[in-house]
């Protein structure tokens, strides 16, 4: 039994425009350093499928999924916020990507992968229940999540987000649903430029200041995430796995580095294995320089599929 590794060629048809910097070599400069890397000979690979109807609607609300069906342009592009444009493959791809999560809970749950990765795009965790933003169309690991709760019975499902950007849209959705802990840490002043003050009480929201570093990022995961976790006994964990708080990357201004996301994948695998069996679905969300994009993911898929 292989960790699953989920993506589809229709990820890399969406694009923004030239110089944008949520881009479609994203998935190829993960895909190449993976390759490279030796750690996709350890994996199973799978296509993303198209989510269903049915499977949006238990995140998003079937008007905004009509509403983004509708804009979809023929040619060209079609401006969703000041920062995200929809070109006529955006919504094939934002199906793909919310389809991967899907797939990967199923995986999971079924028994037939340890853990998955999602190497997916466009991004999710800014997408709420009734609006696209953020680079993101559709909330891939709010549908996951409730695609686990809903479709496969599970009582608790923990939802860990360490993108440098707070996860307004999953808080969104999630924020009132008692099944679900989400425990959240990003920058303060960046967009949504706001998450310090949690919108319920199953949200651990940790801003930390520009320029914490690493010693800071570790130091909210011990204090504030790891006992909301153990308290709450997931029985299985999604990722928003951004890593656009890397000191390389000019969208941010954290510090982290390579070794703080295998470090902090390490304890998610850890609070796994206490309370869920080892199940983990990660979807990539953010990070935007290639190099140091790629070797994060590197650091966090060893650690997760346990090839460190």
């Amino acid at each position: 039994m292989l960790p699953a590794y989920i993506s589809h060629p229709d990820c890399s048809q969406h694009e923004m425009g030239a110089h944008h910097p949520e881009c479609p070599d994203r998935i190829a400069a993960i895909r190449d350093q993976l390759l490279i890397s030796g750690l996709l000979d350890y994996m199973h690979p799978y296509d993303a499928p198209l989510a269903t109807a049915e499977q949006l609607a238990r995140a998003h609300s079937m008007l905004h999924v009509r509403e983004l069906a509708a804009k979809s342009p023929t040619t060209s592009y079609e401006q969703v916020d000041p920062d995200t444009w929809m070109n006529p493959h955006t919504y094939r791809a934002a199906l793909r990507a919310a389809g991967a999560a899907v797939l990967a809970t199923d995986l999971v749950l079924r028994g037939e992968a340890p853990v998955a990765f999602c190497n997916v795009r466009p991004p999710g965790h800014h997408a709420e229940r009734e609006a696209a933003g953020g680079f993101c169309f559709f909330n891939n690991v709010a549908v996951g999540i409730r695609h686990a709760l809903d479709a496969h019975g599970l009582k608790r499902v923990a939802l860990v987000d360490f993108d440098v950007h707070h996860g307004n849209g999953s808080e969104d959705i999630l924020h009132d649903d008692v099944r679900v802990l989400m425990c959240s840490t990003f920058e303060e002043n960046l967009y949504p430029f706001y998450g310090s003050e949690p919108k319920g009480p199953n949200m651990v929201n940790v801003g930390l200041p520009p320029r914490s570093g690493g010693a800071a990022f570790r130091e909210a995961v011990d204090i504030c995430w790891l006992p909301a976790l153990d308290a709450f006994q997931p029985e299985m964990i999604f990722i928003s796995a951004g890593f656009d708080g890397h000191r390389e990357d000019d969208m941010s201004n954290l510090g982290l580095v390579e070794a703080d996301y295998e470090w902090v994948t390490r304890q998610i695998m850890q609070v796994a294995a206490r309370h869920a069996k080892g199940r983990i679905v990660s979807c990539l969300e953010g990070g935007y320089v290639l190099s140091p994009l790629a070797r994060s993911v590197v650091a966090h898929v060893k650690v997760l599929i346990g090839a460190d």
